[in-house]
């Protein structure tokens, strides 16, 4: 059984909810084509790197925290992951977004697939007990110019009672991501969790 939401994430979720009430009633949208709903969003680049420079950047906590293009994740806590059920301490701030007031906190990053130099997904687990059950991940393909980077974010097994929350971040956040994400592979990026393992 799902913990009850907290009360002030009520109003953003009912708003959420409405609009996409609002979407599907519309009668400006009679004559559209009906498409299914997605719960899932994807961007994706050619990076100019092969895959497994890449892929250590995303297996990095700290590669976490240099890609993120939503500023929420300030800091990371943690050795890098090496396979499913591998997980760090994310440090996020979510004033980054100024959707809801929950300020700062504490998730644990835990990995639900990794195939080196491929593939890597996770979940997250906070103080929504259950876990919410919504994933982040990215695929690598070998490309000409590199390798082709996925950035998604998938819902679909998410409660369907947190369903209507998503997506949190847009396909724009995962294009600039990607973008981040190059530049770590290229110039390097600042690693603090490293510093405090060593």
């Amino acid at each position: 059984m799902l913990v009850a939401q907290p009360a002030h994430l009520a109003g953003f979720r009912i708003r959420r909810r409405e609009a996409l009430i609002h979407a599907s009633t519309n009668p400006a949208d009679d004559d559209r084509e009906v498409h299914p709903v997605t719960e899932r969003i994807s961007a994706q680049r050619t990076v100019p790197a092969p895959p497994q420079a890449i892929f250590d950047v995303l297996t990095d906590p700290d590669g976490h925290v240099a890609i993120d293009s939503s500023g929420m994740l300030q800091a990371a806590s943690g050795s890098a992951v090496a396979q499913v059920g591998d997980a760090f301490v994310a440090h996020m701030d979510r004033e980054a977004l100024g959707d809801v007031p929950l300020g700062t906190y504490d998730v644990r990053v835990v990995i639900t697939r990794l195939r080196a130099p491929e593939h890597v997904e996770w979940t997250i687990e906070g103080t929504v007990k259950p876990p919410i059950g919504h994933v982040y991940g990215y695929e690598l393909a070998p490309h000409p110019d590199g390798t082709t980077v996925t950035s998604y974010c998938d819902w679909s097994g998410a409660a369907e009672e947190w369903k209507p929350i998503f997506p949190v971040i847009d396909e724009k956040a995962l294009r600039a991501s990607l973008g981040l994400l190059e530049r770590a592979v290229r110039r390097g990026y600042p690693t603090p969790a490293s510093d405090v393992r060593a």
